[in-house]
């Protein structure tokens, strides 16, 4: 048995309690942030393809659980050649608290206001603890996804999904990080166009 294998056994524990405490942790915040649990419509579905709807952002997966995907494939990168001694379900547990932390700014009122003020996402108010979950699931399975394809793979996947997301919704993650940083106003007027 290798040493990788071994250490993985060992730490399995506290690798999974790990990620549940953070996981509470990160629920407490969110519900203590005055984020749904779940859509105000009542409805609780696992898919919305409507970027533009109310739905988009209060459901499990929508449009944008693709951007989530993609940071699983960077966070798997990054901690790869970053932590290259740690275990790769300690690196799977990092990348998911690194996407819940990401989840738990996201919807502090800074960051959903920055979206109404600098980005297309005029009427956003914040997603539901439902939908940060399949954000977690779609970051989780990007990470998986990137472990077995490799990273030239991942780089070809990261294009296609950017570039369909692009003309499918006129958002992908490139241009979201751009408009939370430093919006071009000319980008958000051809996404409201």
């Amino acid at each position: 048995m290798s040493t990788i294998t071994r250490i993985s056994s060992n730490n399995r524990f506290w690798v999974i309690t790990g990620l549940l405490v953070f996981l509470i942790i990160m629920t407490v915040y969110l519900n203590a942030q005055g984020r749904l649990w779940f859509s105000a419509s009542g409805d609780v579905l696992l898919w919305v393809g409507d970027a533009f709807s109310n739905e988009n952002s209060q459901q499990l997966l929508d449009p944008y659980s693709f951007s989530h995907f993609l940071h699983g494939v960077i966070f798997f990168f990054i901690l790869k050649y970053t932590f290259r001694n740690f275990s790769l379900e300690s690196r799977f547990v990092a990348s998911v608290m690194m996407e819940g932390c990401w989840e738990m700014l996201e919807n502090s009122a800074i960051i959903i206001n920055r979206y109404r003020d600098a980005t297309a996402a005029l009427g956003y108010n914040g997603d539901t603890i439902y939908n940060s979950y399949g954000d977690l699931l779609s970051c989780s399975i990007g990470f998986i996804v990137a472990r077995y394809v490799g990273l030239k793979w991942s780089i070809l996947l990261f294009i296609a999904i950017e570039l369909i997301c692009l003309f499918w919704i006129k958002d992908n993650l490139t241009l979201n990080v751009i408009m939370l940083i430093y919006p071009i106003e000319g980008i958000k007027d051809w996404q409201l166009g």
